[in-house]
């Protein structure tokens, strides 16, 4: 099958090309969807800083009534599938979820364990390194983030807290998102990808296919061809032209037909002289 000169000049190429678009679809995937996380992260990021500033005066005032109005408000926009703020000591003071209150978060899990990893927990880290993706209870993919309360002169000084100023994180607020929207987002996007890398081999292998036939297989089958009729006799020398490698086969081969011809002729009349 893969004996014939078209399937050694097809096929290798179009695994070639099919390999070829194949990684370079993956990278071009896996970027884009690093990119779309980062937005993500960045988006939520953020959002936690609105978040800590819009409940910085309820904290400042110790209004709690209000401070739990900004997180259950915030807890029920859609998409949002938790909320909380938990004490230094890991203790959840507010949530968007009143049974998670006065439980106390494990220091060890994703979220917690970058700031928590070391002997002293660290008081500053990046975005995507506070960034976390899990499924929850409910079976949501969810994108969370762990932003640090940091303690000011403001806070340090108000008249209703007690934190001194050396205590320079107060707490955390963890809020994690649903990933659903980036998640079909990144589905339509590989479906994309795949129908554009069917179309791109197509067409590759189709063209190449088209040129390799054109100007070298059936030049090549044409030769053959003129190559059987002259070695059944025939001095006719119109060999394929186009292709100048094809063209030189052919008249070589033209030339060695007449010469062997010329010869036999002079063979024939020297057999007949000596009769």
């Amino acid at each position: 099958m893969f004996n014939n000169l078209a399937s050694k000049a097809i096929v290798p190429v179009a695994l070639s090309l099919t390999g070829f678009v194949i990684i370079c679809s993956l990278i071009l995937c896996s970027s884009i969807k690093e990119d779309l996380l980062e937005t993500a992260v960045q988006q939520e990021t953020n959002l936690a800083a609105t978040v800590v500033t819009s409940t910085r005066y309820a904290m400042m005032t110790d209004d709690r009534k209000n401070l739990y109005h900004i997180i259950n408000s915030i807890g029920d926009q859609e998409g949002v599938e938790h909320l909380r703020i938990f004490n230094k000591e890991g203790v959840i003071m507010f949530s968007s979820k009143p049974e998670e209150l006065n439980q106390v978060v494990d220091k060890s899990t994703a979220g917690c364990i970058e700031c928590h990893s070391g002997s002293e927990p660290a008081l500053r880290l990046g975005s995507m390194e506070l960034a976390r993706r899990f499924v929850n209870a409910q079976n949501r993919n969810v994108l969370a983030i762990t932003s640090p309360i940091y303690n000011d002169s403001q806070c340090s000084a108000g008249e209703c807290h007690f934190h001194p100023s050396q205590q320079k994180v107060l707490g955390t607020l963890d809020i994690g998102l649903s990933t659903d929207s980036m998640d079909s987002r990144l589905l339509t996007l590989r479906w994309k990808m795949i129908v554009f890398c069917i179309m791109i081999l197509i067409l590759s292998v189709g063209g190449v296919s088209a040129l390799l036939r054109r100007n070298l297989l059936i030049p090549i089958s044409q030769l053959m061809d003129y190559v059987k009729k002259v070695s059944g006799g025939s001095l006719d020398n119109d060999y394929p032209k186009g292709v100048n490698e094809v063209e030189i086969l052919g008249e070589i081969y033209f030339d060695m037909a007449r010469e062997k011809h010329l010869a036999e002729m002079a063979l024939k009349k020297s057999k007949k002289a000596d009769n």
